[in-house]
C-alpha cells in the first residue's frame, strides 16, 4: 500500500543529514558539556557550534539563544519568565484566542495568578483586527504574545507590524514561530520581536529539543532551577544530541529557504484546487493568500473529521483533524469556533500539513482517493440525506 504523509505540522521526519551529524554525540562524544575535562570539552565545542547555527537561523547572536526541551517549554519560559520578572511594572498580558495550547494553557495559568489577559479575537479568515489589538494595551501590559503562523489553518499574522506596536509603547513582544519555522523567514531584527519559539521536531530534527530567541537586555525570571547551564537560564544537563541536531536542522533549513515556499505553494494549491473541483459542499478555513505554503485546512460539509481521517489511513494518507497537542479531545479546534465556523463544519475539518518529503505523486494520489471516501461517508449521513432532499 502507497503511504502519503500529509501531517508534517504535528512532527516532522529527522532529515538523514541530521541523523548523521548526531550519531557521534551517540557513540563517540558522550561527555556532560558541563564538565571541565576533555570528556566535556568535546562536548562543548559541537554544542556551541550547534547555537552558533541556531542564531543565524533567527538572524541573531549566540548569547541570545537558550535551548530548551521543547516548544512548549520554550512558550512557557518566555510568558511565565516575562510575567514574573517584570510584575512590578504591571502583569497584564495580550495573546489571540488561536494560540498554540502552550501559550493559551499558560495564560489561563497565569490568569488564576492574579495576571488580567486579554485574548484577541480573529476574523472568519482567521485574521487579527489591528485597531482591536491597539485598543488592548493597558499601562500596565507587560507582554504580547502572538503566534508567527496558526498550526492548525496556517494563518500568519502581521508580526512586524505588532511587534512595532507593542515596541512604541514599552511593551515586550513574543512569537511562538513553530509553525512558521523553515517555511517562512524568521530574522528577529526584521520582525523586530524580543522573543521567539522553535521546536527541534517541526524542523526535521527529533523530538526533545527546542530554542528560545531572548533578544539581549530582555530579563526572564527561570522555569526550572538547578545548576548553572544554559548561562544560568535554564538548568538542567544539556540534550547534546538534540541540541546538535537542531544547529544542523537549522542550518540546513536556513539554506533551503528560498526554495521551499514555491515549490509546497504549488502543491499545495494543485491539492486545494483539485479538491474544491472534485468534491462539492467543501471550504477552505483560513486567509486565501496570508498562510503558509504548506497548509490547506478544509472543512468538509456533513461528516465527521474522523471518520475521514479513518478513512484515509486505511489507504495510506496521514493528516489531521487539527494540531496534534488536542487530538484526543472530542472537541471541535477553538482555532475554527474562533473564526465563526459553526461547530458541525468544524467538526468535518481535516489539516494536510505538506512537507519537503512531498511530491507530485502524493498529491496525485489524496486526489484520486479522496473523493469516494467522501461520497461514502456522506451516503451513510443523515445530515446529508436531510440536505439534499
Amino acid at each position: 500500500m502507497k503511504k502519503v504523509y500529509l501531517d508534517n505540522n504535528a512532527t516532522t521526519p529527522v532529515r538523514p543529514e541530521v541523523f548523521e551529524a548526531v550519531k557521534p554525540f551517540l557513540t563517540e562524544i558522550w561527555g556532560n558539556p558541563s564538565s571541565i575535562h576533555w570528556a566535556g570539552r568535546l562536548a562543548r565545542g559541537p554544542v556551541e557550534d550547534a547555537r552558533e547555527q541556531v542564531a543565524q537561523f533567527f538572524n541573531a547572536t549566540p548569547g541570545e539563544v537558550i535551548f530548551t526541551s521543547c516548544g512548549s517549554e520554550s512558550d512557557n519560559l518566555a510568558i511565565k519568565g516575562a510575567a514574573s520578572y517584570y510584575a512590578k511594572k504591571g502583569g497584564h498580558i495580550i495573546t489571540t484566542r488561536a494560540e498554540h495550547p502552550a501559550v493559551l494553557e499558560t495564560c489561563k495559568y497565569l490568569e488564576k495568578k492574579g495576571h488580567p489577559v486579554t485574548y484577541l479575537s480573529i476574523d472568519r479568515q482567521g485574521m487579527l483586527d489591528l485597531d482591536e489589538y491597539r485598543k488592548s494595551f493597558r499601562n500596565d501590559t507587560v507582554l504580547v504574545t502572538v503566534m508567527m503562523a496558526n498550526n492548525e489553518t496556517g494563518v500568519i499574522f502581521p508580526i512586524r507590524e505588532m511587534a512595532g506596536i507593542a515596541r512604541e509603547r514599552g511593551v515586550l513582544f513574543h512569537t511562538d514561530a513553530v509553525q512558521a519555522s523553515g517555511k517562512i523567514n524568521l530574522d528577529v531584527n526584521h520582525h523586530g520581536v524580543d522573543m521567539m519559539t522553535i521546536s527541534g521536531h517541526k524542523l526535521y530534527a527529533p523530538k526533545g529539543v527546542g530554542a528560545l530567541y531572548v533578544r539581549k537586555g530582555v530579563r526572564l525570571d527561570n522555569l526550572i532551577h538547578g545548576g548553572h547551564q544554559e548561562r544560568g537560564r535554564r538548568a538542567g544537563t544539556e540534550n547534546v544530541p538534540g541540541i546538535i541536531a537542531l544547529g544542523k536542522a537549522a542550518e540546513l533549513a536556513l539554506r533551503e529557504l528560498p526554495g521551499v515556499g514555491p515549490r509546497l505553494l504549488k502543491l499545495r494549491e494543485k491539492l486545494e484546487s483539485e479538491i474544491k473541483k472534485r468534491i462539492a459542499d467543501v471550504q477552505v478555513n483560513g486567509h486565501p493568500t496570508q498562510r503558509l505554503p504548506n497548509t490547506l485546512n478544509m472543512s468538509f460539509f456533513y461528516i465527521e473529521g474522523e471518520s475521514i481521517l479513518l478513512n484515509l489511513d486505511m489507504e495510506g494518507i496521514a493528516a489531521s483533524s487539527g494540531s496534534a497537542c488536542t487530538s484526543g479531545s472530542l472537541e471541535p479546534s477553538h482555532v475554527l469556533l474562533a473564526m465563526g465556523i459553526p461547530p458541525e463544519n468544524a467538526h468535518g475539518s481535516i489539516r494536510f500539513s505538506l512537507g519537503k518529503d512531498t511530491i507530485e505523486e502524493d498529491i496525485d494520489y489524496v486526489i484520486e482517493v479522496l473523493p469516494p471516501i467522501i461520497e461514502r461517508l456522506r451516503s451513510y449521513s443523515p445530515i446529508h440525506k436531510h440536505s439534499v432532499k
